[in-house]
């Protein structure tokens, strides 16, 4: 399995955590959870009805995940005239942010970024640097360069 697929499996399997699976079955099967999480989604909205979200991603990557997890939940992302970028409103339940959504992203997005960490550091090894160590602390005073 490359890394590709090992990370798309391991998002499936992020998915299906927060969806409420309980077999290894349930787990490959990332449909499943999908639907299992929509018909929370409904079941939240009908006791604890929608409000507006604002979310601000702090990186474009994060952003994309965050936007298509809110559309594969059938909730439908958008940003208003002139806000930044890296906000993302949605209409959606407290709690299914709470327990659902927000939970499910950390999750996703923690493993999508040890994912890009790994193949960043593979393309600076094997194509610029083999030491990709962080740069020295100096003492003094900031704006002083070493000599």
């Amino acid at each position: 399995m490359n890394d590709r697929e090992s990370l798309l499996e391991k998002l499936r399997k992020i998915e299906a955590l927060h969806a409420g699976a309980t077999t290894d079955g349930e787990r490959a099967a990332a449909e499943h959870a999908r639907q299992r999480i929509t018909a929370t989604l409904k079941r939240y909205e009908s006791t604890d009805p929608p409000v507006e979200y604002r979310f601000t991603l702090s990186n474009p990557w994060s952003r994309k995940l965050f936007v298509a997890l809110l559309r594969r939940y059938g909730l439908r992302p958008y940003r208003y005239h002139r806000q930044r970028y890296n906000t993302v409103m949605a209409r959606v339940s407290r709690s299914f942010v709470a327990d659902t959504l927000w939970p499910t992203f950390t999750e996703l997005d923690r493993a999508l970024h040890e994912h890009l960490d790994r193949i960043t550091e593979d393309i600076i090894t094997q194509g610029i640097s083999r030491d990709t160590s962080e740069a020295e602390e100096v003492g003094g005073v900031l704006g002083d360069a070493p000599v």
